[in-house]
């Protein structure tokens, strides 16, 4: 399978130093602050842990599942909660952190369902920002790295939970796909 990765888009090196950088923005912007972090569910635990290391302000965590993909390339346009966050967002700052933004309908669903709980703020951290693919008028206030229109893997992100391991992020050709 190896055969089928692409060439690598952003080193390990590159993710944790853009990790760092925007967890000093998070401890700006929330100085004195609590916040949620609330990774979601697969694909965002290796980006989530590095922006939480890297934060100094006091931090709560949780996860939800939502998802619309499946195992295809492309989203179903249906998204599904599949885990519920359980933490109380009542009156807290919540960053919603995620591996990758796409056409953004999952997100905007998620985020919709969270604002239904009055949180305080509700902010997004996201790895990956695709806006080519993006059908909503969702946006991150924290980007680790935008992305072309390419089918990425690695760091979290994966293939019909194939890739998420490697330690950096890649991309597989569309042609390739269809083999694995």
């Amino acid at each position: 399978m190896a055969d089928k990765i692409g060439k690598v888009l952003f080193t390990q090196e590159d993710i944790t130093k853009r990790a760092k950088e925007l967890a000093k923005q998070i401890d700006e912007d929330f100085k004195g602050e609590e916040v949620i972090l609330l990774g979601t569910l697969k694909g965002s635990i290796p980006w989530l842990v590095d922006i939480m290391k890297h934060t100094t302000i006091e931090t709560k965590l949780d996860f939800i599942s939502a998802s619309s993909y499946g195992s295809s390339t492309t989203s179903s346009g249906v998204v599904k909660i599949r885990y519920d966050a359980s933490i109380n967002m009542y009156n807290e700052n919540v960053i919603v952190v995620e591996d990758i933004i796409d056409t953004g309908n999952t997100l905007k669903y998620v985020v919709e369902k969270l604002k239904e709980r009055g949180p305080k703020t509700i902010k997004i951290c996201t790895m990956l920002n695709k806006e080519a693919r993006r059908t909503t008028d969702i946006h991150a206030d924290y980007v680790g790295f935008d992305v072309d229109d390419l089918f990425v893997i690695g760091y979290g992100l994966d293939f019909d939970q194939k890739f998420r391991g490697l330690p950096y992020i890649s991309y597989l050709e569309e042609e390739d796909v269809e083999g694995l």
